[in-house]
């Protein structure tokens, strides 16, 4: 995430220097040429970040999975056992 959120970074960097270099000197062109990069610049941004979270919370429900997979096969083999005692308690019809 750190390599993402620096080529993010440099990504802006590189695009304030493309606004500069398109527009000509007057300062309110500039200021705009650059808010509207900030602003496609942000949008990559959260872009960026929900994927990542999104990936964070695939990894965890995997996880999840895998760990909860495990305990349930234990919980089926004991329910099997107990199951299969109660039925030699019970008296045959």
């Amino acid at each position: 995430m750190k390599a993402s959120l620096l080529f993010l970074l440099a990504c802006t960097a590189v695009l304030a220097l493309g606004a500069r270099a398109d527009t000509s000197e007057e300062p309110k062109a500039l200021v705009q040429k650059v808010q509207e990069l900030a602003q496609k610049v942000s949008a990559m941004t959260k872009d960026a970040f929900s994927r990542v979270r999104e990936s964070e919370a695939a990894q965890q429900a995997r996880q999840w999975l895998s760990d909860n997979a495990e305990l349930a096969k234990q919980r089926l083999v004991w329910l099997k056992e107990q199951l299969a005692e109660l039925l030699k308690k019970t008296p045959a019809s």
